[in-house]
Parts: structure tokens; C-alpha cells; sequence
């Protein structure tokens, strides 16, 4: 009674509001495009988690692996909350999970076996590609209605916040001194930008 109480004079984070991050929508429209959203959002956690599950096949024993370690808790973490956020409005993850499952693995171990500076440049390849689209998507619903989406706002921009550290922890670590940086860096935000296009629309 306490707590709800507490709930609607507004003390606690989500007020009297009865869901946690998605509001329920308004119509068909809107409806699809939460649904593609965090559909992509998943399927981007999913993935990353999958890259640094790569990374510590190959570089878990070295002086690396704890620090990569540390990075991959977080995108734990990132995923745990898309999974209950999809789980509570019935979102249908995306067909091609499968595919990320290996891909990413893939991509986190072919990366580290060039090293640390491999494994460093991928993360800041990717992590660049995912912060760029959640800020897209800070910007689509901030045009939107703000408000409406404030739990999902914040949901976001702490997890933006968490890989923009990532990104920058992979520049600190030597990234940019693995030869073909920039080469790699084009080749795997390409591959990034048709995942994101894919998991969006399957």
C-alpha cells in the first residue's frame, strides 16, 4: 500500500502508470513502429553480446579479458532489459537471431585472433554503429512526443551513454594502430548498417 501510494504522488520513477517502459499504443502506426524499433534494438544487444562471447573465446586468458569482460556485463545487462521489454508487449523478436548468433560470434573472435588491437577495433566499429542509431531514435522520439516516451527515452540514452564508454575504451586500448584500421572499421559498419536494415523488416 506504501508503495503504491508512493507511486501515485509520484516519488517512484514510473509514477501510476501501469507499464514500465512501452506505452500502449495508440493505433496500428504506432504500434508497428515500437514494434520495429525495439525489435532492431534487440536483435543489436543480441548481437553485441555475441561479438564479446567471440572476444573472450580468443582473449579471455589474456591481460585483455578482463576488461572486455567488464564490457560484455553491460551488454548483458542492455540485453536482459530488451528481452523483458519484448517479453511485456509481445514483440516478436526478429527470424534472424540465428544468423546473428553465428555472425557475431564470428566477427568478436576472427577480430581478436588479430590481437588486441583487432578485437578493440571492432568494438569501436561497432559500438560507433549502435550509438549512432540510438541516437537516431533519441531524435525520432523526441520530435515525437517526449513525453509519451519518457521511460523508453531513458532506456535508450543509458544504454547509448553505456556504449559510447565502449567505443571510447576500444580508442584508449590501441584500436587505431591495428594496419587496416579504417579499412576494417568501413567494412564492419557496413555489415552493421544491413544488419540493422534486415532486423528491422524481418
Amino acid at each position: 500500500m506504501i508503495r503504491q501510494s508512493l507511486r501515485c504522488t509520484g516519488l517512484l520513477q514510473n509514477s501510476c502508470r501501469a507499464y514500465s517502459v512501452i506505452p500502449p499504443p495508440r493505433d496500428t502506426e504506432e504500434k508497428d513502429m515500437m514494434h520495429r524499433m525495439l525489435r532492431v534494438d534487440h536483435a543489436g544487444e543480441y548481437g553485441a553480446n555475441r561479438i564479446y562471447a567471440g572476444q573472450m573465446a580468443v582473449l579471455g586468458r589474456s591481460r585483455t579479458g578482463p576488461l572486455i569482460q567488464q564490457m560484455w556485463d553491460q551488454e548483458r545487462k542492455h540485453l536482459a532489459k530488451f528481452n523483458e521489454i519484448l517479453a511485456e508487449n509481445r514483440v516478436r523478436p526478429t527470424a534472424l537471431l540465428p544468423l546473428w548468433n553465428l555472425a557475431g560470434f564470428v566477427l568478436g573472435a576472427s577480430t581478436a585472433l588479430l590481437g588486441k588491437e583487432g578485437a578493440m577495433a571492432c568494438t569501436v566499429a561497432v559500438e560507433e554503429s549502435i550509438s549512432e542509431h540510438y541516437n537516431s531514435q533519441i531524435r525520432a522520439l523526441m520530435e515525437s512526443d517526449p513525453e509519451r516516451y519518457t521511460e523508453l527515452l531513458q532506456v535508450i540514452k543509458e544504454f547509448r551513454d553505456d556504449e559510447m564508454d565502449h567505443h571510447d575504451i576500444g580508442l584508449e586500448h590501441d584500436a587505431e594502430s591495428l594496419p587496416g584500421y579504417w579499412l576494417l572499421k568501413n567494412a564492419i559498419q557496413l555489415g552493421c548498417k544491413a544488419a540493422i536494415y534486415a532486423s528491422q523488416r524481418i
